[in-house]
Parts: structure tokens; sequence; C-alpha cells
């Protein structure tokens, strides 16, 4: 049963900016510590944003159930996060403050970020850090024993922690030490190989979910009194993407069907520094860290001639003197350089391989160390970068302290997601989404080294108490997986994977959605124009219809089938896709990562229309119908965007 339309509240809290959160938590409901242990909870994912709730909330004493579809919660994609974890701590007595950073993300985001949001996650910036220390993260330190701090892209100061390469991979050991705690104690049932496949609604409420075992292929039903939808991004609609190959937006989308409103979904990012894609048989993409711009230099040849002496190889790039470089990002920024935000780096690089000066295959340029090495050495970039550096060279035989890397832009990260207010509860009363998952704090592009920040904030110190608010006004009665709203459930789970099943035509899974995302890409990736999506509007509905009528399915539903797995993911991707197209549509403007070619400035850059696109676009599943939340700017002037 889905719910009916709601009335769209932020529930923004009254009062000045700095002072919302504070506010909020003076006033918020509270559930003693004797009746926590009669509520039970959902969390869906075991990312950062996932583990930290689960490990939370068992911690404060609610029966929590967590799901994943991984073999293990520690490979949920947060770990594939490498260069850092931003927080205004200023260490580095340059300038920072909890200001600056609420002011670089909306800045960043283009102004098309909610303002309440975003400064409670510069303020809670500052625990993160504390939290993570004081559960042994081994972040990188200066000689004197301070936490160390580098440069991400749109910020003038440093302000970026770090664990070399491999910061997610560290934050998340240490939120899944925190869960395993949790699991040990017993408060905390972990549930791995285990994909949620529809959300039950009891009463207009959400009270549990209906899951399939991805070994036994045996669909069961779980209830609660809340559910937590931690599932991360849905970049994988493009097909390659930087984003793990299982991650889907499956969970989010099934929500969504039942009531939760979806927003902002034309919001990509396209990060900047990637490996190129190499072959058409190829199934992901791999990011090179942002943190990779704080020394290496980003340039291609500075004629189309000199371009193309470079890609049949009459020429290596260390032949060419500095008058024949083009160093593109600091000619045209000198201000911020290298570091300009992705958006802004990822659409100069496209430029100058239309331009017809790109190497490798004509879509990379060079980021280049030669530099960075001369100055500092060679043993000290590889102290900072070396995992990085011996990944590339596994990956493209190339040794990067000899020649540049390169790269080239792909798809990162969505800053789209299900509508969140303010508690981060969706349009569906006791279902919430957190990280990547909401669309709540990036905007039209999120700043390198956020999103393991807005995973942590949410999870450990925003959801305690937003949730606690909620459930001090329910009952303590549990609902039982025999009531009718579970049964109706999983009958329809099961008849949506006979359809797949019974189908058996003679198109792959893979097929589908690779046309899929070459169509995305094309149309709806790093630049859109009208004609370009009306073209994948109709494109993508073709496909969809095929889809359900000649895709592939083998093997059954009652043992292990990747293919059954994927095929259920790709159906949803399929309708994404043509909701994020209609997106892009209805926002006649540019603004960070959607770049509507028809609205550009004569020097290139995004063309906000703050008079008529100042909202955050909301969905309802079915008609397409859209909302509007208009965001009002308190303490922040939206400007054209600058990194002169």
């Amino acid at each position: 049963m889905a719910v009916k339309t709601p009335i769209l509240d932020a529930k923004i809290p009254k009062g000045t900016l700095s002072e919302k959160w504070s506010a909020y938590k003076s006033h918020a409901g509270l559930v003693n510590p004797a009746n926590r242990r009669k509520y039970d909870i959902i969390v869906v994912g075991t990312g950062l944003a996932g583990s930290s709730a689960a490990a939370s909330l068992a911690e404060m004493g609610y029966n929590v159930k967590s799901f994943c579809f991984q073999d293990s919660p520690r490979r949920a994609h947060s770990i594939a996060a490498q260069g850092g974890i931003n927080a205004a701590k200023n260490y580095q007595n340059d300038g920072d403050s909890v200001f600056r950073l609420f002011y670089d993300t909306i800045k960043g985001g283009d102004y098309r970020a909610r303002e309440a949001n975003v400064h409670r996650l510069a303020e809670l910036s500052t625990h993160i850090i504390d939290q993570c220390v004081a559960q042994g993260i081994p972040f990188a330190r200066e000689y004197g024993g301070l936490l160390a701090n580098r440069s991400f892209g749109g910020a003038q100061v440093s302000r970026t922690f770090y664990a070399r390469g491999q910061t997610g991979q560290q934050l998340l050991l240490g939120a899944y030490s925190a869960l395993s705690r949790q699991i040990q104690l017993g408060k905390v049932q972990q549930f791995s190989r285990h994909e949620i496949l529809d959300l039950v609604i009891v009463e207009g409420k959400a009270r549990g979910v209906v899951v399939r075992d991805l070994v036994s292929g045996k669909i069961s039903s779980h209830s609660a009194h809340a559910v937590l939808l931690c599932t991360g991004g849905y970049g994988n609609v493009y097909f390659l993407s930087t984003n793990a190959m299982g991650s889907n937006v499956t969970a989010c989308w099934r929500a969504h069907k039942k009531g939760a409103f979806f927003a902002n979904p034309c919001f990509t990012q396209i990060h900047p520094t990637c490996i190129p894609v190499h072959g058409d048989h190829q199934s992901k993409l791999t990011l090179m860290s942002e943190s990779l711009r704080n020394d290496g230099r980003v340039w291609v040849p500075k004629t189309p001639a000199l371009a193309e002496k470079v890609r049949k190889g009459g020429l290596s790039p260390e032949e060419l003197s500095e008058e024949d470089r083009d160093y593109f990002l600091e000619r045209r920024y000198p201000a911020f350089g290298n570091l300009v935000p992705r958006d802004v780096a990822s659409r100069n690089a496209k430029y100058v391989c239309d331009e017809g000066k790109g190497v490798g295959t004509g879509l990379a340029v060079f980021l280049d160390f030669r530099d960075a090495i001369k100055r500092d050495g060679e043993d000290v970039i590889r102290s900072k970068y070396g995992n990085l550096f011996d990944m590339y060279q596994q990956i493209t035989g190339q040794d990067p302290y000899r020649v540049p890397m390169n790269i080239y832009p792909a798809v990162h990260y969505t800053m789209g997601g299900l509508w969140v207010d303010y508690q981060l509860m969706t349009t569906i009363p006791g279902l919430y989404a957190l990280g990547e998952a909401n669309f709540s704090d990036h905007g039209a592009n999120r700043l390198g080294a956020s999103a393991l920040m807005q995973g942590l904030a949410d999870g450990y110190f925003v959801i305690p108490y937003t949730l606690g608010d909620y459930l001090s006004n329910m009952p303590y009665e549990k609902i039982p997986t025999t009531h009718p709203a579970f049964q109706e459930a999983e009958k329809e789970v099961l008849r949506d994977i006979q359809k797949l099943l019974q189908i058996q035509g003679n198109k792959s899974v893979d097929y589908y959605h690779k046309q899929l995302g070459l169509c995305m890409w094309e149309y709806c990736g790093m630049s859109r124009t009208q004609k370009g999506l009306e073209k994948a509007r109709i494109r993508v509905k073709e496909l969809r219809e095929e889809f359900w009528k000649n895709v592939k399915v083998v093997g059954k539903n009652e043992d292990m089938n990747l293919c059954l797995e994927k095929a259920g993911r790709v159906a949803d991707f399929l309708e994404l896709g043509e909701l994020m197209i209609e997106d892009a549509l209805q926002r006649e403007e540019s603004c960070g990562g959607h770049f509507r070619e028809e609205y550009q400035t004569p020097e290139g850059e995004a063309l906000r229309n703050d008079e008529l696109f100042s909202f955050v676009s909301i969905w309802e599943y079915g008609q397409k119908k859209m909302h509007k939340e208009h965001l009002n700017f308190e303490e922040v002037k939206p400007t054209q965007r600058s990194y002169k």
C-alpha cells in the first residue's frame, strides 16, 4: 500500500542558522534508556552511514537489524574512498572555520542545497574527527604529532584529514569495529547477502522490509518501528562508473515506488581524475583520488598537432617543453589552479579534448608529478600517494613517478536521492535516508572529501536525535510479519521475480545495462542539451519496453542467481534513467554538475537561473509529477561562481 501524497515540510528549526541544530536537539523528543530496548530498527546498508547508524543506535539500546548484499559489512563501497574527509578544525591556522566550510559547500554545490542541513554538516565535522581518532583511525600526522591536512578542490584552506590514499577504508574499519562490537553484544543482528526488494507500509508508516537471501533465494519479511536506508548512490545507471559493480538504486527505488519522493535525480557528479576507458569490455572505472591534484599538475599539449604526435607515439610527454604545454586549469583559474571543484575540472578536461588536444585515446589529459618530485623528492611523494601510484601502475603498466598519469572524467557520485526533511525522514513517516542515499547536503556538485563527512555525520550524530524524536511518540507494539501488508509485499516481490524469469528472451541483462549507460553518458552526462535529452527520453523508454519483452534471465529463484539479482537492479535503473532525463529537461539552467549547453556564460561556465530554478525538484513515482522545495538563503547570497 502506497502512502497518500504528503505535504512537503522540511521541518527546518526556527532561529539563526548557527543555532538551529542546537535548538532542535534541545527540544527533540526523547526515549528513555529503559524503553529503547522495546523498539526495533532496520538499517539497510553497511557503509559509513549504515555502520555508524547501526552501531550508534545499538549502543543507545535499540534493537537493530542490519542488512547488506555483500558477504561482509566491511565490503561496502565506502571502503573505496581514497583522498580524505573534511573538517573545520583549522589545525593549519590558515583561516578555516565552520562558516567557511559551510560557505564552500554551498558555493561548491552552486547554491542548490538547503542551508540548514549544510550548516549542520559543517558544525558536526569537528566532532567526526574526534570520534574517529578515539576509534584509532590512523590519520596522517605532522612532525609535531598533530593531525595533518591537505587541500581539496573548491577550497583555499587545508581541511582534509587523510590516511594516505585509503581514508575510506580506514574510516569504514572504525565504523565496522563499532558495529561488530554491537553484533557481539547481541544488540545488532547482521544479515549479510540479503537484498531489500520492497518496503512494507502499515497505516501510512514504514514498518519493515521484504528481503531475498542471495544464497538460497528465500524471500522473507522483517518488521520494525522504523527503517533507515543507507544504500549509497545510483551512479551505476551509467554502466561505467567508479562505483563498485554491485552498487545499485533498488532499495531507494522500491521505496520511491511506495511513496518516498525522489529529489534532484539529474544531479550527477563527474570526477575529473579517473583512469580513462580502455575497451568495450570494461565493467567499471577506477578513481584516482582528487588529493593527487595537490601536487600533480593537469596539462595537455598546446596544439592539436602536438597532441596528435603524442597520441601516435612520435613524441613523449617528457620531450614537450614548458612552452608546448597548456596547464589549462592554472591558466583559466589562477586563484584555485588545479584545485577547482570537480565539475569545473571535469568540464575543462572535456573542452580541451574536444579541441583535439587530448592524449592517450584522445579522451585523456595528463596529471603530472614531475615538478612535485623535483621540488620535494620522490620519497615525499611516495609517502603521500604511494598506494595510489602503485594502483595506477598495476592497471596501466605505466610508472607515474617517471611519466604523467593519463586521466579523464567519469561518473562518481550522485547528489540526488530520496527527499528528506531536516530530520532525514523521507515523505514516508518512519522511513529515513542517510548519506548518499538522500539529496540533502551537496546541491548540484559535491566538494571532494565531503561524502565521508556526510555519511558519518548522519549516522553518528544526526539520526540518534531525530529517530528518538520520532519514536518518542510511537507505541511500542510490534507488527507481526503475518500482517496482510507483509504477505502482500512478499507476493508482489515473487510476482516480479517470476515475471523476469519467464521472459526468456535472447538479450543479456548486461546488454541492456550497457545500452542504457551509453545513452545516459552521451545525452545526460557531462553536458546536456534539450535535443539530446529528448532523444534519450525516447531511447530509454524503448530500452525499458524491450527489456521486459526480450531479456534473458537464466537459472531459478531458489538458488544463488547473480543474473536474477542484476536483472532486478537494471529494471530499476531503466526507470530511474527516464526520471533523470525528465529532471534534466525541466531544469533549464546550468548549475554544478548539471550543464545544459544552452545555458552558459561567454567563458563556458555554468549559468544559473536563480529567479526560476532556485528549488529542489521533487518527484512522485508513476505520474512523474514534480513538486518544488524553494531554497531560501539567509546567510549567503547566491552569486555567479568564480574560481579565477
